[in-house]
């Protein structure tokens, strides 16, 4: 297959498949395909409701087409997917996204052609669910009629420096030749190079790996902010102490969300305990990191407690809900946990964020946003994502909010140490 007859296809257009196709799409001829109509709608009048995409760079992409008319998937030979691979409420692997968006390529795939999968998965998922699945529906057999390769995404959400293009990009196929041709196809687009593995298990669990290694880290940093909160001792001063020597990790406590760090680890310990080993550490690490939303709840009820202010119905204002800042995305966003252990006390909570989309929180967890705050309202404040607008306020407008006696809780070490009552 010469370049000059490639038309790719990309399948979900999320955070990670969007950029992608218009990444393509200044190149090549490329169809968007989504399920959701209105998304493809809003897409073609220029708008991207994630903000990763601006409307000037929808317009640069002359060569791409949004659709969500499967027969338009007929006419394309290389099928890039980026659905999701969320977690049920087991902390199983929910593979269904996978698994239906095979189902649907099975219908159009034709001899030659190409599925490159990008999301996330454990090591031998793309060979051992989703291939299966596309010759039980075309009747075709793999590697012989069609082909695979796998390109784990690398996208970070509202990160405006680290961009597609600019982060490296790991390969695989299912046969050498096909390795070589993916890695070839991402090297038209991605300028910080590409890496190609050496098969697909390969590149799953690279990718797989490189969140579960920063879960642990963050989790680490979190149980030390226990340790020291124990301890009466400021946890982000030792941070900065020990972040003097050259190989100290530079990360901070905080609540892990996400729809990557919170949730791949489970994918590699679901696979570990498939073929008979029980992973100790990584899951370790996910007890801290899930339990820090009860945890920061916990902690403002003492404070508030300790100021000598009745906990039951008392009026909570939450800055922040998505799952980090500067970002709309709030899937699997931890602030809920918190958001819920308030509500448990008998608090009533209010949340505030201009980034997050009001319809969105509204279906998926129940919540109404605040519009308008007034002032001198609140027993307790907590400044639970870093967006740029809670910095710009400072201490004086975020204490505003709140009574004349009141607890400010500085989640993600905003403000400086003499601002607030109480940090994470």
């Amino acid at each position: 297959m010469s370049a000059n007859q490639l038309y790719i296809a990309v399948i979900g257009l999320g955070y990670v498949g969007l950029p992608l196709a218009v990444e393509f799409g200044k190149h090549r001829n490329v169809l968007a395909y989504d399920i959701n109509e209105k998304r493809i709608a809003e897409l073609r009048n220029g708008y991207d409701f994630t903000l990763e995409i601006s409307e000037s760079e929808l317009q640069s992409a002359s060569n791409l087409h949004f659709s969500s008319d499967v027969k338009e998937l007929k006419k394309c030979n290389v099928y890039i997917i980026t659905v999701p691979t969320p977690i049920d409420d087991t902390n199983a692997p929910d593979l269904n996204p996978l698994r239906k968006a095979s189902a649907m390529i099975a219908t159009v795939i034709k001899k030659g052609d190409v599925v490159i999968y990008e999301s996330t998965v454990y090591p031998g998922a793309t060979e051992e669910v989703c291939i299966p699945v596309i010759e039980k529906g075309s009747g075709l057999k793999f590697n012989e009629d069609f082909y695979a390769g796998y390109s784990p995404e690398r996208i970070n959400p509202g990160d405006k420096i680290n961009t597609l293009t600019k982060i490296k990009k790991i390969t695989s196929g299912s046969t050498p030749e096909i390795g070589k041709f993916v890695d070839e196809l991402y090297s038209t687009i991605i300028t910080a190079g590409t890496h190609l593995a050496s098969s697909i298990k390969v590149a799953e669990a690279a990718k797989v790996i490189e969140n579960t290694q920063r879960d642990l880290n963050i989790a680490i940093i979190n149980e030390f902010a226990k340790i020291f909160n124990i301890l009466g001792i400021d946890s982000q001063e030792v941070l900065e102490a020990a972040g003097t020597k050259w190989n100290f990790l530079p990360f901070k406590p905080g609540l892990v969300g996400g729809h990557c760090i919170s949730v791949d680890p489970y994918y590699l310990t679901y696979k570990a305990k498939e073929v008979g080993y029980q992973p100790e550490v990584i899951l370790a690490g996910r007890r801290i990191n899930d339990g820090m939303g009860q945890y920061t709840a916990t902690q403002l009820v003492k404070a508030v407690s300790r100021k000598k202010i009745h906990i039951d119905e008392a009026r909570v204002l939450v800055l922040g809900f998505t799952f980090k800042g500067d970002c709309p995305d709030v899937r699997n966003t931890k602030i809920i946990d918190m958001v819920k252990e308030l509500e448990s006390f008998n608090m009533h909570v209010d949340i505030y964020d201009s980034w997050a989309n009001s319809e969105e929180v509204q279906e998926e967890y129940g919540l109404k946003l605040e519009t308008d705050l007034i002032e001198g309202v609140y027993d307790a404040i907590v400044l639970a994502v870093d967006h740029s607008e809670f910095k710009q306020w400072g201490a004086e407008k975020i204490r505003s909010f709140g009574k004349k006696k009141h607890v400010l809780y500085d989640v993600k070490h905003v403000l400086a140490k003499n601002e607030s009552d109480l940090r994470l």
